[in-house]
């Protein structure tokens, strides 16, 4: 149990560099938040809901983080600052690194039974801070969701989501095949495919400001009066 405790540490300072040591780590709210989780999801599966559920409030009074006893985590998940809520049948799989004031929000189902209504984040997934993931959907391997990004359909594995909807961004493969990008965006790369756009946006300008100098220049040209023959 020790050597885990001590691997999961080292893969929170992997990805942020900022302690100096295990001790500072373990301040951590997200640190601490997962670990209440832990005992709250035991009781939760001994059916134990209420004592689940007073574990899980006594987490989020401490911690700022709002995890549902029934969410199931993998290992080495590592929430980065607080304010997250994760709902019920939310499933997070290994290596899964979130930023602030994230949400694994749910769907409500037409059918009224509660059934699966909150995302699945597979291995090594990043959440940028703000970010809503929402429904019933899968976010692939080592996918990246930019922050303040709105994720309503499932992503495709390695896809770096950004935006209002978020929509996929093509990352080169140097970047997709790096272990670890902070704040999953990577931030060297273009965030969207728009430069196309923008150039035809030029084109047009530069052809709209050509017709106004030519109507200035006839506009300043001297009227010819016509006269009379002597």
């Amino acid at each position: 149990m020790f050597d885990r405790l001590i691997a999961y540490l080292d893969s929170v300072h992997a990805r942020d560099p900022a302690p100096r040591s295990r001790w500072e780590i373990m301040l951590y709210p997200g640190v601490w938040a997962l670990g209440f989780h832990r005992l709250a999801h035991w009781l939760f599966v001994g059916e134990l809901f209420f004592l689940a559920r007073v574990v899980n409030h006594v987490s989020r009074f401490l911690t700022a983080i709002d995890i549902h006893p029934g969410a199931r985590i993998g290992r080495n998940f590592f929430i980065d600052h607080g304010f997250t809520v994760i709902g019920e049948t939310a499933e997070i799989g290994d290596n899964v690194t979130i930023y602030q004031c994230v949400t694994l929000g749910g769907t409500n189902p037409t059918s009224g039974e509660p059934g699966k209504r909150h995302p699945t984040l597979e291995d090594n997934v990043i959440i940028g801070s703000g970010a809503q993931i929402i429904g019933p959907i899968t976010v692939g391997a080592r996918a990246r969701v930019g922050a303040n990004a709105v994720v309503t359909d499932d992503v495709p594995e390695g896809a770096t989501m950004i935006g209002l909807k978020a929509r996929s961004t093509l990352v080169p493969a140097e970047t997709w095949l790096r272990e670890f990008i902070p704040y999953g965006t990577p931030c060297d790369e273009p965030c969207e495919p728009s430069t196309d756009r923008v150039d035809a946006l030029e084109r047009e300008l530069a052809q709209l400001r050509e017709e106004i100098a030519g109507l200035k220049a006839g506009a300043a040209e001297p009227v010819r009066k016509s006269g009379t023959d002597d």
